[in-house]
């Protein structure tokens, strides 16, 4: 397999890292054509490198069929601080205009919020406050970014310096125990609620699959 895209993301990328946070990565890479092609063929769609940094890479494929339905951890790949490309890597991070739809993106980005604060509200986590409110720092940060990229059409990574005070002053919150549970989800629906109006502002965004297509056909026959 090739390596065509690797980036940066998490706290670091966020610009919400401390001394002790890790640098987490995610790329894409291809599986050669005539192996995908194969009789028996069981191509690897995603790899997974174990160790305390997290770094997570899909095949080229699959990444753009999540890409296609909005998965917010892909879709950030395509706006995230590059640590190594190719070409195809780079024409990859331009596609972003093409891979998304407004609905898709609310589906997608309500989704990965809901689960990651169902996590913080999980009975197995109210005694461990630090994972938990990773999980809901994911799920306010997951709304902001989704209500961003419908109104801007632009993955903000980086987070500009007010999102980044709100999301640092809620973190401090959770962290010191002066929001109630029933506070965080009003601030969560608060979020959810911005990311609703900017669907309905946007709706009629929709993907150009044959234009994203168009570039995995590329690729395939580039990578024989």
């Amino acid at each position: 397999m090739k390596t065509i895209l690797k980036t940066l993301v998490g706290s670091k990328a966020h610009g919400l890292a401390r001394a002790n946070s890790d640098s987490d990565f995610r790329g894409v890479f291809v599986v050669p054509t005539s192996e995908i092609l194969s009789l028996g063929a069981k191509p690897q769609s995603t790899s997974w490198i174990e160790g305390r940094e997290d770094d997570t890479s899909w095949e080229i494929g699959h990444f753009l069929n999540l890409a296609t339905h909005c998965d917010p951890n892909a879709l950030e790949v395509l706006g995230a601080p590059v640590i190594e490309a190719t070409d195809e890597g780079r024409e990859l991070q331009s596609l972003l205009p093409y891979v998304w739809s407004a609905k898709r993106v609310w589906q997608a980005y309500t989704g990965y919020s809901d689960n990651q604060w169902k996590k913080y509200f999980a009975d197995k986590y109210r005694n461990d406050r630090d994972r938990a409110t990773k999980f809901a720092m994911a799920s306010a940060r997951s709304l902001i970014q989704g209500r961003y990229l419908v109104e801007t059409g632009e993955i903000m990574v980086e987070l500009d310096s007010a999102t980044r005070d709100s999301l640092v002053a809620f973190r401090e919150k959770l962290e010191s125990g002066s929001m109630t549970r029933g506070q965080v989800l009003d601030y969560l629906d608060r979020l959810k609620t911005g990311l609703w109006d900017a669907y309905q502002r946007h709706e009629d965004h929709e993907a150009d699959l044959a234009r994203v297509n168009e570039f995995l056909l590329k690729v395939r026959k580039a990578n024989w």
